[in-house]
């Protein structure tokens, strides 16, 4: 019985020691959001019903960290509710979110490799889409150097389809092939920038009328912006932001876009010590267009990887995957009111009025092009949230597009409701994250 318990007073110093340098954390989340849908997303027709479902996000993370070392790595499970038999013995709905490893090259530079998400600046352009239930990671190598306020990363990835034995087309849909990344971000007193540089190539591939693959390649797209240009004092805000889009979209035409948004926010402090106050943004973006009779260039800016459920309003009627190349390009006149009663609880209001950037077209009934108005109609989101405790939080909202003549001959929607709306319920249980509410600005 002595070597036994010898040997086993041994494995336990042995983790023990492993312990004082390296740690193992386990934690998770789990989001159930109930949507009522009649107009969200697209304008929904006068001869259907609107739709009504529940759907969850529940993933579970793993980190391991050693001195100069981390590996991450986030399965989740994402569906609606009722999508499967009750009795069954598998599914396509768990996958791997994340997985990532983080090694530090010397005091100020480290390396990250793997599926990763890319947060940065207010998302616009580069974001996780954590309001999507499934979000978005990329494979990617990342390069960071950081010092104090100063940070400089490099980014790079390459993409297959599969593991092949010869060369295949690489057909993931709406996925870029190769992809190289540059950002510096730094802070000067009450002013704060950051500069972006984004090149993807999107693999185009050719076939003869027996299938056989005769030409492939690369268009490349270039994004070159200023994601964040912010200056604070006291209680105001400016801010703003620029991207210029260049070279070829996914079917070679050449692209020429461009997107800027600029906005002042003014916080009234009324209880500070209760967390009370009212916070009040009125701004303006523009994502440029390409008007419907024109076909030799790409005048549309596309916000590729960015959280897209933040901007324009929050029914997503603009700028979903379907509908991010060759649209008319979107102005966006808004005004955000946010009050909040303490820490735990606020309400916000926005309001939105929507133009075309570019010319919509139509043929009349004498078979000439008229150009019709540019104003696409007005969006009111209504937002609450209240956090229970550290781990629970409640949040809901309701939304109401007010359509016009314009928008639905742009979607392609002869003869839309005349009432289009969304609102949601929904129960967040983050315990480790700092973020209690999803997909609200302010």
């Amino acid at each position: 019985m002595k070597k036994p318990s010898l040997l086993g007073l041994i494995f336990l110093l042995s983790l023990s020691s492993q312990n004082i340098q390296a740690q193992f954390k386990i934690d998770g989340q789990i989001i159930q959001r109930a949507e009522f849908r009649n107009g969200f997303g697209r304008l929904i027709p006068d001869d259907q019903d609107p739709f009504s479902f529940i759907a969850h996000r529940a993933r579970l993370q793993a980190t391991y960290e050693m001195e100069k070392f981390t590996f991450y790595m986030s399965v989740q499970d994402v569906r609606v509710w009722g999508s499967t038999a009750q009795l069954k013995s598998t599914d396509s709905f768990l996958s791997v979110h994340e997985a990532w490893a983080l090694a530090s090259i010397s005091d100020n530079w480290k390396i990250k490799l793997g599926r990763q998400e890319l947060n940065y600046d207010n998302f616009r352009f580069l974001g996780n889409q954590d309001w999507e239930l499934q979000g978005r990671a990329h494979d990617l190598v990342l390069l960071m150097h950081e010092k104090e306020d100063m940070k400089l990363h490099f980014g790079g990835a390459y993409n297959q389809s599969k593991a092949a034995l010869f060369e295949s087309p690489f057909d993931t849909p709406n996925q870029y092939k190769l992809a190289q990344m540059v950002r510096y971000e730094n802070k000067w007193g009450k002013f704060r920038f950051s500069t972006l540089f984004w090149n993807d190539g999107r693999e185009f591939n050719r076939f003869n009328s027996d299938g056989v693959l005769i030409q492939k390649g690369n268009y490349y797209r270039q994004t070159l912006g200023i994601p964040t240009l912010q200056y604070n004092s006291g209680n105001s805000q400016i801010s703003a932001y620029h991207y210029q889009q260049f070279g070829k979209d996914p079917v070679g035409k050449k692209v020429n876009a461009h997107n800027f948004s600029l906005a002042f926010n003014q916080t009234f402090p009324i209880d500070r010590e209760k967390g009370k106050s009212w916070i009040l943004s009125a701004g303006y973006e523009q994502l440029s267009g390409t008007a419907n009779n024109e076909f030799q260039e790409n005048r549309s800016f596309n916000p590729l990887y960015g959280t897209n459920h933040l901007f324009n309003g929050y029914m997503d009627l603009f700028y979903r995957e379907e509908t991010l190349d060759e649209n008319v390009g979107l102005r966006d006149i808004f005004l955000r009111s946010k009050l909040a009663f303490s820490d735990k609880f606020f309400l916000q209001g926005d309001l939105h009025a929507f133009f075309a950037h570019n010319k919509v077209l139509r043929i009349d009934v004498s078979g000439d092009l008229q150009r019709m108005d540019d104003f696409l109609g007005t969006q009111l989101d209504f937002s609450l949230g209240y956090v229970v405790n550290d781990v629970f939080s409640i949040q809901s909202g309701y939304s109401q597009f007010f359509k016009t003549d314009t928008f639905s001959f742009v979607q392609s929607a002869p003869n839309p409701k005349n009432n289009q709306n969304w609102a949601y319920l929904m129960l967040i249980f983050r315990p480790s994250l700092k973020d209690k509410f999803i997909g609200i600005q302010l």
